[in-house]
Formats: structure tokens, C-alpha cells, sequence
């Protein structure tokens, strides 16, 4: 049975191809969302690109025949726009503001639901609110699959196998281990036990040899930093693997994600000089909204912005800090970008961290990705589960969307950091609030 999606605005900001991939379904799409993107074309950032796409997408669309009527899309659907419902339907609750946008999404969609009670009828909007309210009136409603993984399916990038004491003797001897009754990801840390005697040993699986190999990095301390636990340990052996290209560190407040990441960034562009630069960057703000006029310098400006990310460096630096800061910034050996002017450029021999990768969307995280350059390294660091921007959740939002594309590639790896280690007080808050 053909099922009559209708789309809320959101959706199509999230990816400006979602309304061809419906298959051989109806794709309705309220005239008041064509005046949302007609707002939104002019923003700088991802929204406003996204909304110019989408108009071109139906400006061509509109060349096959009339949008009123509906042209054929995808696998056999059809597109059309609804202009016959432009009155909140008599129905729906007068408590609802008959000013709101989305009200007006949710009432095009019931009087749809109205006209074909045999037709299946669905309202998608990665809005949970919207979602929210379409339950309330009666109106099926689901969020986008667009660019969704599934989260609680994320692996956490390593496995802790208990084995024999033979089998760890003749991975120390042999410096290599096969283990051909797991099935290992590239770059996946192992830790190898025997309950018994308490032994055990480290490695990481090697896609070229399909064995495991022992850490590289096992006494690496980047930047005087040292790892204070197993997924720590497996973290600082990703970061400073030059050879891996792209790192997602996943985890909560206080696991050490952000510090880990400067520390090993600092190491390789200060310390082993493997890279140019470092630089660094958090989307406190979405991605694409300017920081405004600078009548003074960008680092000034960003300041209050950047504070988590100085606030690590000052831990790393210690007494030496404006001495240090002084030259590197000088030196724009540390750069600290606006992601907003990422865009565009090509960045080689560079090591990039962005924190909180969480608030991107898909569209931003490959904005950045295919920014690298030769010789890049980059890293994403957040917590899927505390997420401020709107409309992406665990699920969709860039971080997880790059760790789990990226799962089987050799250029990748990813850990998710569960043990915190800012302090007592801040793991204990972590548990119980």
C-alpha cells in the first residue's frame, strides 16, 4: 500500500535528498515549508545551504511537470506540493498556536489523514516535539532515518577476551596472535587475560596482517600525560598512531577525552613534529552561525567560547602557560579555528581536534572530514547523550554517524570512554544525577 509521508522542514535541512528516499511512496510537502527554506536560503552554515539545495533539487523537479499535480521521484514515488491546506483544519485544538509553522505542518497532515482515512499517513520530523503533538491529535508521526545509525549498536571499540596462559605465551614469543573465532575491526583494541593467573597482555588488530599485534605506543606518555585506565591506555595508542587518520573518542564528562586529544596533539606537532600544526575547535554554537564582527582578534573574541579547550591546555602547560601560549599562537603552531571558516579550505599537515562533535550533523562532520589534507590527522570527541542543538539525537548526529561509517576502515578507530577520572566528586555526580 502507497503510505503519504508528509515532510516537516527539519527533515530536509538534515539532508537535502531526503525527499528521494521514500521509494514508491507520496511525498507531501506543506507550502509553509517552502517559505521556511525561502528564511532560512540566506544563513551562512549548513541550514541555509541546504535550504538552497532543496530549491534547486524542486526547481529541476519542476521541469518534469507541476509540482501541484506531482512528479514522479526515487523509486516510482511521487512529490507533490500541497497548497490546498493553508487553514489550520477546524479540528485541531484552538489551544494550539495558530501562528506556529509547525502546527500548521501537523494540520496539513490531518486533513490529509481526513480526506484518506484508508491511506496511511505519516508525519516526519526529527522534531520530538512535533512528534509529540501528532500523537496527541492522532497522526502517526517518525523521526527521519536519514543519516541514522543504530547508537546502542556503536561497538566501544575494543574486547576484553579471556584466554589460556599458552595462548598469551605465544603471543609475547611470536609478538603476534591469531584469532580466527573472533571477528575483529580494523584497529580494534584487545585486551587478552588469563583469570587464573592474573596475566595478560594488550594489542590491536592489524587488517594487513589479520592478526593482533602488540600496542606500539604502550609506554607513551604524550605531553607528560599518562593513562589511568584500559580504555586510556587504548585512546592515547589510537591518538598517537600517525598511520590511523581519524579518530572518534566517545564518552562522558570527566573520562579525559578532551585533555587525551590535546596532550597527544601536542606531542606529535611540538614533540615528534610529525605535523605543522594543531588546531582546534567545539561548535558551541551550530555550525555555520558566524561569531560576528571581530573588531579584535579572533582568539580574543572566541575566548569565553574556547574555555574548555583552554582551560586543558592550561592544565598541560602548567606555569609556563602565557610563555608558551605567547609563542604558539604566534607561531600558529596552535590555531584555534571557528568551524564556520573551515569550510573551503584544504588543511594539510595538520592535527585536527573537534570537541564536541555530538551537536554536528552528518552534512557538517563531512565538511570537515574532506577538508584533510595530506598528512592530517583528525579527531572527534563528545558524548552522543548531550546533545544541544535541535532536531539530531544520539543516533543521527555526526559523531556517530562518522564512527559507525567508519568502523571497517584502516584509516579509523574509535573508544568509548566510560570511567571517569576528572575527580571523585564528578564521577559520583556522572552516577547518581
Amino acid at each position: 500500500m502507497i503510505k503519504k509521508y508528509v515532510l516537516d522542514t527539519n527533515v530536509l535541512i538534515n539532508d537535502y535528498d531526503a525527499m528521494f528516499k521514500f521509494e514508491d511512496n507520496e511525498v507531501i510537502l506543506p507550502l509553509i515549508v517552502l517559505e521556511e527554506l525561502d528564511r532560512l536560503k540566506g544563513n551562512q552554515g549548513s541550514a541555509g545551504m541546504n535550504s538552497r539545495k532543496v530549491l534547486k533539487n524542486l526547481d529541476k523537479l519542476r521541469e518534469k511537470g507541476s509540482l501541484i499535480k506531482g512528479v514522479e521521484v526515487g523509486k516510482n514515488g511521487l512529490l507533490r506540493i500541497d497548497t490546498k491546506h493553508t487553514e489550520l483544519h477546524k479540528e485541531i485544538p484552538t489551544s494550539m498556536d495558530h501562528n506556529s509553522p509547525d502546527n500548521y505542518i501537523i494540520s496539513v497532515a490531518y486533513s490529509i489523514m481526513k480526506e484518506h482515512p484508508d491511506d496511511p499517513v505519516i508525519l516526519v520530523s526529527n522534531d520530538i516535539n512535533v512528534r509529540v503533538k501528532c500523537n496527541a491529535v492522532g497522526i502517526k508521526a517518525e523521526s527521519s532515518e536519514s543519516n541514522k545509525v543504530n547508537f546502542l549498536d556503536v561497538f566501544k571499540g575494543f574486547k576484553i577476551i579471556n584466554t589460556e596462559k599458552k595462548v598469551l605465551d605465544e603471543f609475547y614469543e611470536n609478538r603476534e596472535l591469531e584469532m580466527t573465532e573472533y571477528t575483529f575491526t580494523p584497529n580494534e583494541c584487545v585486551l587478552l587475560k588469563v583469570e587464573k593467573t592474573g596475566q595478560s597482555a594488550l594489542a590491536k588488530f592489524s587488517s594487513e596482517s589479520k592478526k593482533l599485534t602488540p600496542l606500539f605506543h604502550m609506554a607513551s606518555k604524550p605531553w607528560g600525560i599518562d593513562a589511568r585506565n584500559l580504555e586510556q591506555r587504548f585512546a592515547i595508542e589510537l591518538l598517537m598512531s600517525s598511520e590511523i587518520q581519524l579518530v572518534c573518542l566517545i564518552g562522558t564528562a570527566g573520562t579525559g577525552k578532551t585533555l587525551l586529544a590535546l596532550a597527544a596533539g601536542l606531542e606529535k606537532v611540538l614533540g615528534e613534529k610529525v605535523y605543522k600544526r594543531l588546531i582546534v575547535s567545539r561548535p558551541v554554537i551550530p555550525m555555520g552561525k558566524d561569531i560576528g564582527y571581530l573588531p579584535v582578534r579572533k582568539e580574543e573574541k572566541m575566548g569565553s567560547w574556547m574555555q574548555p579547550i583552554t582551560d586543558n591546555l592550561d592544565f598541560l602547560f602548567g606555569a609556563d602557560i602565557k610563555k608558551e601560549y605567547s609563542y604558539l599562537y604566534e607561531n600558529k603552531l596552535i590555531q584555534v579555528e571557528a568551524l564556520t571558516y573551515i569550510r573551503g579550505r584544504s588543511l594539510p599537515d595538520s592535527y585536527i581536534i573537534i570537541d564536541e562533535a555530538q551537536n554536528l550533523t552528518a552534512h557538517e562532520v563531512k565538511t570537515i572530514i574532506t577538508r584533510a589534507g595530506e598528512n592530517t590527522k583528525i579527531i572527534l570527541t563528545g558524548d552522543p547523550f548531550q546533545i544541544d542543538i535541535p532536531y539530531i539525537d544520539e543516533s543521527n548526529n555526526g559523531l556517530s554517524y562518522v564512527a559507525e561509517k567508519f568502523k571497517n576502515e584502516e584509516i579509523a578507530g574509535r573508544i568509548v570512554l566510560n570511567k571517569g577520572e576528572r575527580s571523585v566528586l564528578a564521577s559520583r555526580g556522572a552516577e547518581l544525577l
